[in-house]
């Protein structure tokens, strides 16, 4: 096994690195970079202390608990309530958020992104909306979570 170690930049941590990854397009990093600082700037601008720690507060807000997953028994699907493993929380995380991003059309990605950052931030948005439609599936089919130890 090589030594080699991933350039990280100093002023940038692993969780900002992945979502950076979930942001690069056609293997642009830097491209995805650039976004990533700008929307850091737009957010300072917009009244966010500390921009970093707002980004890690709306991912907090964002990663979900419980999700439905279909499971097939004795013929007929049910959908049954599940914990979400933190990797996968996340994943969902990060692809709600730029999901919710890119479907603000006409403005630049670092401004939308800034935009829905500051909205989960505060609890709001549609990423978030996102998060309690799943909660609300798993709280409605919680008749079937006896089903999820086959």
């Amino acid at each position: 096994m090589s030594n080699i170690k991933p350039f990280i930049p100093q002023n940038s941590n692993p969780i900002q690195e992945k979502f950076i990854n979930y942001l690069m397009q056609r293997g642009k990093k830097g491209v995805a970079r650039k976004i990533f600082k700008d929307m850091l700037k737009i957010m300072s601008d917009r009244g966010a202390k500390n921009p970093e720690k707002t980004f890690e507060i709306a991912l907090a807000n964002i990663k979900p608990t419980l999700e439905v997953r279909p499971k097939r028994i004795a013929g007929a699907v049910y959908q049954i309530p599940l914990e979400v493993t933190p990797r996968r929380q996340q994943m969902l995380a990060f692809r709600w958020i730029l999901n919710s991003a890119k479907a603000k059309k006409g403005k630049p990605m670092a401004e939308c992104l800034a935009g829905e950052m500051m909205e989960a931030s505060e609890g709001i948005g549609n990423a978030i909306k996102k998060k309690e439609e799943s909660h609300k599936m798993a709280a409605a089919n919680k008749a079937f979570a006896h089903f999820a130890r086959y």
